[in-house]
């Protein structure tokens, strides 16, 4: 098989597994535990497109947030998923599990830290000062556990999976 073919298959065969898994948005699910986060770490670390590593989340997110509704703190969400995308070139570079693992947690406590910040300065329940935001954070943390669980797994299978594929199939073994 030609290397453009290769690399058509590669780009085909990541980006279907990287949309099978937004579908953990759209079905019953623990607050924050979906493959949003890792869908954007395995993209930036598979393809070898940045553009298109970052582009494919934000455009699962659009479509995921225009079924399920939108929200006013989407542009630190989407932010959070570009620099995890960029994150994943990184632990691509080097594609194993310390490196994987490491991605994850990176970008989960980036995620759990941006939104909340978020959330606490666009929320007047919550005093506008180091106090206010510690007590956002501390609500904040069942959510992260389950970010935290939800990232690791989700990388589990979306980087475990795409080792097992591509051990079967030997063109996406370049």
């Amino acid at each position: 098989m030609n290397t453009s073919k290769q690399n058509i298959t590669r780009m085909a065969v990541i980006a279907a597994m990287m949309l099978l898994a937004a579908f953990t948005r759209l079905i019953p699910h623990p607050f924050n535990f979906t493959a949003v986060m890792a869908l954007a770490l395995f993209g930036g670390a598979k393809f070898k497109n940045t553009s298109l590593a970052i582009v494919l989340p934000l455009i699962v997110m659009l479509i995921t947030d225009a079924i399920l509704g939108f929200y006013s703190l989407m542009p630190f969400v989407y932010g959070c998923i570009v620099v995890t995308a960029l994150i994943g070139t990184a632990v691509g570079r080097k594609s194993n599990p310390a490196y994987v693992i490491g991605g994850s947690l990176i970008s989960s406590v980036l995620f759990f830290l941006v939104t909340n910040a978020a959330v606490w300065y666009h929320n007047p329940q919550f005093t506008q000062d180091p106090s206010g935001l510690m007590m956002c954070y501390d609500i904040a943390v069942p959510f992260f556990r389950n970010q935290l669980f939800g990232d690791l797994f989700f990388n589990f299978i979306l980087f475990g999976s795409y080792r097992l594929v591509k051990s079967k199939v030997p063109s996406l073994a370049y």
